[in-house]
């Protein structure tokens, strides 16, 4: 006689990628986050004559961190 032995996962390997799925987003979000307030420092840094060779003024510094970061707007 046969026989077959069958394994059920249910919601427990369900719940463990899931949480391992939001640890995972939440660690890319911080990075991105990071890489802003970096950004934004390390443009703050600048002199204005430095940021006008740029083509930037002051005011656009935090935009251009998002935009340099996330993506630009449209």
């Amino acid at each position: 006689m046969a026989r077959s032995i069958v394994t059920q996962y249910g919601t427990a390997g369900t719940a463990w990628g899931e949480l391992r799925n939001t640890v995972r987003a939440a660690a890319q979000r911080v990075a991105a986050f990071i890489a802003y307030r970096r950004t934004v420092r390390e443009l703050s840094e600048l002199s204005n004559r430095d940021l006008a060779d740029l083509g930037l003024h002051r005011s656009e510094i935090r935009r251009v961190a998002r935009d340099s970061v996330y993506g630009a707007r449209r």
